[in-house]
């Protein structure tokens, strides 16, 4: 590991290769909202392939917090369908390590904890549908603060599948009111980084008692005239397997994407043969 520090502003304008290699060589530890503009962000779920099925089968049926972007085949730790030089054991800024429903352990390279069995799925985010709504000048609160989407628990019921089931999580934005239809459309020509909003306005409404206290991430400013909107986010597999309580699983830590090569805005999420 590298003793230089690469600091979130090192990277503003840094390609997504460039991203990775500094979160590989360990120079850089920070979420990745507002990086790599252009370019699919990914969550992550790696589990035992004995789950594999039945954790696909849960995503098919919950495209809105949980849409597949990308599956590694059996024990290899690269997925050349979304970068040439991904490592996921490497590329992902922080890790959570679960095991038998526990949170075990935060880290920074998975290399040691890695199998043979092991299957990775990698989930749209909706960071990438982000730079969508910045290039029509509406403000996302959370980049322009430099922190970390607020995230919450809701009481939105999930299709289950196997041991996997639960409730959604959602992140949340604060829209300038006019903006908010806007907003909407913009973000549902990305469904493959959980489409348009599932809410707007009264937290209340989905379970949400609070919008100063998020479950994580950073509480954000909601500016006179904004209103709060809610989109399906990726922590909810990461709930999922936590109360399937698997024997072991990995997921990114919140807000600390896996960025690929491929565009944010392509057909399907597949790098073309070279």
């Amino acid at each position: 590991m590298t003793t230089q520090t690469t600091s979130y502003s090192d990277l503003t304008g840094a390609s997504a290769e460039q991203v990775r290699a500094s979160i590989r060589s360990g120079s850089y530890a920070g979420h990745t909202a507002g990086l790599a503009a252009g370019k699919l962000q990914c969550n992550l779920a790696i589990l035992p392939e004995q789950f594999a099925l039945d954790f696909l089968r849960f995503c098919q049926r919950n495209p809105k917090p949980c849409p597949v972007v990308g599956v590694g085949d059996s024990g290899d730790p690269s997925l050349p369908t979304l970068g040439r030089d991904i490592d996921i054991r490497t590329d992902i800024s922080k890790y959570r390590v679960f095991k038998d429903g526990v949170l075990a352990e935060e880290v920074s390279d998975i290399s040691a904890l890695w199998s043979d069995d092991f299957v990775t799925v990698a989930l749209g985010c909706s960071f990438t549908f982000e730079n969508a709504l910045l290039r029509n000048d509406i403000p996302v609160r959370h980049i322009e603060t430099g922190r970390n989407v607020p995230m919450f628990r809701s009481n939105i019921d999930l299709t289950p599948a196997g041991p996997f089931g639960g409730k959604m999580v959602v992140t949340m934005r604060p829209i300038p009111e006019h903006q908010v239809d806007e907003a909407h459309k913009i973000s549902a020509r990305f469904p493959q980084a959980h489409g348009a909003p599932i809410g707007i306005g009264d937290p209340t409404e989905i379970g949400i008692n609070d919008l100063s206290s998020p479950d994580w991430g950073d509480a954000v400013e909601i500016k006179p005239g904004e209103v709060p909107v809610y989109w399906a986010c990726g922590v909810t597999p990461q709930n999922v397997l936590l109360d399937a309580k698997l024997p072991l699983c990995i997921t990114h830590s919140p807000g600390h994407m896996l960025i690929a090569d491929v565009a944010e805005d392509a057909e399907t999420p597949i790098l073309p043969t070279p």
